[in-house]
């Protein structure tokens, strides 16, 4: 079996996995905030865990808050920046957002706010041009800009650094939603500058409904969560200590792989060269732009890419097509859309994402599964 589908999902690493066989032995189970011996324990533990990823994601102990992930951490900045906010109405955003930042900011929007959504060019990344122009011509009435790091269905880098910068010259709050970018190439907190940045568990190899909020000052965040001061009154509800561990044991895990990089790139470039010169028709979105290794999305216009995602699947390897469907009929993306990519090309679409630690080998295996289910299905077409 090959599973290409890590921007979507990560299974539990086998580091997780033991882990959690030796916890479940040899406890303890507790609530972290009790000031019995376990309680103080469990709490040890788990603030054991909050180091360990703050070394991993070059940030201080105190700016690491956990949560149930990244759309939490999402939707608890929005809260933060804008609910004390009565003058300034601008929310800038791209046209190439994971929904958890375009929902919010519609959200918010219905509140009197005033959404944004900055272009893209036709290679994936945002147009950094008219971002600067935007920041001229609103000077003074931002709230706040949210923009992502990499994208979740192209693998393309944004230039989140330079909009950083542009941000922090005029003191406007910047959320860069990393859930794609963090555990697939290294990112350092403290060096990226960001106001907030923000990972899912299950994106890592940790437990799913675990993540992490990257603050650079905490003492300013308005919890989302109330409830009982947990997380020093960041994030209400008692936390998921076990989970909070698994991530301090998948990133880990993650930082002993980012040597492969190199490697899976090159790799990468090859598996795509190789079905280009098979089908010259063949399009790799956002080719041209910096990518993350793991991601090629990829398209054989006039081939659904549901119906090459079943040919996959019946060999035992599982892709996305990451676009939404109605009635059966595939429709392009709202990223592909964004990037100007025609329908012909977003319904032949699928998303091949792999680990660091993949093995290089999936991609021959990988190449071969394509050329014949792309071969085969080129036949049915031309009845």
């Amino acid at each position: 079996m090959i599973y290409a589908d890590y921007n979507g999902s990560a299974p539990l690493s086998n580091e997780v996995r033991q882990y959690l066989l030796k916890r479940f032995d040899k406890g303890p189970f507790a609530n972290p905030n009790a000031i019995h011996y376990l309680g103080v324990k469990t709490l040890m533990g788990m603030e054991n865990a909050r180091s360990a990823c703050a070394k991993v994601l070059g940030a201080d102990f105190d700016q690491i808050i956990f949560n149930s992930g990244a759309t939490e951490g999402i939707s608890t900045v929005f809260h933060s920046v804008l609910s004390n906010e009565n003058q300034k109405k601008i929310i800038i955003i791209s046209g190439i957002e994971h929904s958890a930042v375009t929902n919010t900011a519609h959200y918010y929007a219905s509140r009197g706010f005033i959404v944004k959504t900055l272009p893209v060019n036709s290679d994936g990344r945002v147009d950094l041009e008219c971002f600067a122009q935007w920041l001229k011509l609103e000077t003074g009435n931002i709230a706040m800009v949210a923009i992502m790091a990499a994208n979740n269905e192209t693998g393309v880098i944004q230039p989140y650094q330079e909009i950083n910068t542009l941000c922090l010259e005029d003191n406007i709050p910047f959320l860069c939603d990393t859930t794609q970018y963090i555990g697939k190439t290294p990112f350092n907190f403290k060096e990226s500058n960001l106001d907030y940045a923000v990972c899912s568990g299950h994106k890592l190899g940790a437990m799913t409904g675990t993540g992490i909020l990257l603050v650079k000052n905490p003492e300013k965040l308005n919890p989302l969560i109330i409830g009982g001061g947990q997380e020093k009154g960041h994030r209400g509800g008692t936390q998921n200590y076990l989970g909070n561990e698994t991530l301090a044991v998948a990133l880990a895990t993650i930082e002993k792989n980012f040597d492969n990089i190199s490697a899976l790139t090159k790799k990468r470039m090859e598996f795509e060269a190789a079905l280009k010169l098979a089908f010259p028709c063949v399009v790799i979105i956002g080719e041209k732009a910096p990518r993350l290794a793991t991601t090629t999305y990829i398209s054989y216009p006039g081939i659904h890419g549901q119906a090459v995602q079943i040919e996959l699947e019946s060999l035992d390897i599982f892709v996305t097509t990451s676009s939404a469907c109605s009635d059966n009929m595939p429709i392009t993306s709202k990223v592909l859309k964004a990037m100007g990519i025609s329908d012909d090309i977003g319904r032949g679409v699928v998303r091949i994402s792999l680990c660091l630690n993949s093995p290089l080998e999936y991609y021959d295996q990988l190449t071969d599964a394509l050329i014949k289910s792309y071969r085969k299905l080129n036949k049915v077409n031309s009845f």
